[in-house]
């Protein structure tokens, strides 16, 4: 009876892990939306080893992730009322649509031979405001989706395992294709796993929505939602804390071809298997968040994840071959995911809902749209003193906002489930 019941305690736990699955939307979600993530992530890399082939510049690179991510910045706050105020499966169904032409138009140039660099910023852009319009409604469907909000902790987990599953397939497929046929298979892959969400999203079923009386006018729920996200302390500074991280952080993936080539002396491969170590690592960090019964601890968690993820991109820059830089990439990538995963949650939480679509565009706005600006920084930074240096600027400026992060939001332990 011990040994069966020794037995039956894994599963157990794979079974407390996978829970959210147990809700048909969300199955139809996390299959949908990994195969076409899996699609997004092959195109990255092939977008930004073309950009570099055609270019061999750092603020070529940085220039067209600016542009690819800057109308995030500036859309994702008017998209987040529309996601509060319409369906959002519709905006969400508007936005595959846009990306998909997107993919398809970039194949069309490749295999066409046409291509030249500066088609890719006007591409990029287009690709941005899909994507400003896509992410809020995004983010706020998973509440959807999953029935009992006691697993709404599991299912962003679960969702950022699924995110990092893909970057694990993703980047190192598409290296081998780029090397054996060239980048525009990529984009035609990518193109094509659109269609997955698409055919996921229209066989949901959900019960009606009761539609809100109250009518107000846009601008007035835009400022509402900006004063509801900034009243509330931890909110505030775990947006603060985002917003930084992807500024001075994150932004170090738009050097990436830069630093394999000139540094590592790699090709397109070697890009394909270090940006998918990153991935394997943030599907680690999101594994362990899944498991996790509860939310308690999730500041800790921020901290940690933040810390590990300064030390890896840090680390990254002292690499001189590729064995170093694979299980440091793999380390930020634990780091990574464990800070955002563990925000989304702890944000998810504690906004209410006819607030949440513009609470989660702030949050979309503050991790993407300052991407963008720290992509741009990076590149010329890269360019003017080396893409090493540059990295450990990075890195280091990383871990002095974490630390004042904590300083500030310890303190403040417990908050979440005060809230509840």
């Amino acid at each position: 009876m011990a040994k069966r019941s020794k037995l039956r305690r894994p599963f157990a736990n794979l079974k407390s892990t996978l829970r959210a699955l147990r809700y048909r939307n969300y199955r139809l979600y996390f299959g949908g939306q990994g195969i076409s993530l899996t699609g997004s992530w092959m195109q990255q890399v092939a977008m930004g080893w073309l950009v570099y082939r055609l270019t061999g510049s750092a603020f070529y690179l940085g220039l067209v992730a600016f542009f690819a991510q800057m109308p995030v910045f500036f859309i994702s706050p008017l998209a987040g009322v529309l996601a509060d105020r319409w369906n959002r499966m519709y905006i969400m169904l508007v936005a595959q649509f846009l990306a998909m032409t997107q993919a398809f138009v970039l194949a069309a140039l490749m295999f066409s031979k046409v291509l030249v660099p500066w088609h890719l910023l006007p591409l990029a852009f287009f690709l941005g405001l899909a994507n400003a319009l896509d992410a809020p409604a995004r983010h706020s469907f998973i509440v959807q989706v999953v029935e009992k909000k006691e697993d709404l902790g599991n299912a962003i987990a679960l969702n950022s395992a699924m995110f990092n599953g893909a970057r694990l397939i993703g980047p190192p497929v598409a290296g081998i294709l780029i090397a054996l046929t060239g980048e525009g298979i990529c984009f035609l892959i990518n193109g094509i796993s659109y269609l997955a969400v698409i055919f996921a999203l229209l066989a949901m079923r959900f019960a009606p929505r009761k539609k809100s009386d109250r009518k107000i006018g846009f601008w007035r729920e835009l400022r509402e939602g900006f004063a509801y996200t900034f009243g509330l302390q931890p909110i505030r500074l775990i947006i603060t804390l985002i917003a930084w991280i992807s500024l001075v952080g994150l932004s170090y993936l738009t050097l990436m071809p830069v630093f394999v080539s000139k540094a590592l002396n790699g090709g397109p491969h070697s890009l394909g298997f270090l940006m998918g170590a990153a991935g394997c690592g943030a599907l680690l960090g999101a594994l362990v968040l899944a498991a996790r019964p509860g939310t308690r601890g999730l500041e800790k968690i921020m901290v940690g994840g933040s810390v590990v993820f300064s030390l890896g991109l840090g680390g990254l820059s002292l690499a001189r071959v590729f064995w170093q830089a694979m299980p440091l990439l793999f380390l930020g990538g634990v780091g990574m995911m464990l800070q955002m995963a563990a925000a989304n949650t702890y944000l998810q939480h504690l906004v209410s809902d006819d607030k949440r679509a513009r609470v989660m565009s702030i949050y979309i706005m503050a991790f993407m749209g300052a991407t963008p600006i720290g992509s741009f920084l990076y590149g010329t930074l890269a360019s003017a003193i080396g893409v090493r240096p540059a990295l450990a600027c990075g890195g280091v400026l990383s871990l002095a906002g974490t630390l004042v992060f904590a300083r500030k939001f310890l303190p403040m332990r417990g908050r979440l489930e005060q809230n509840r």
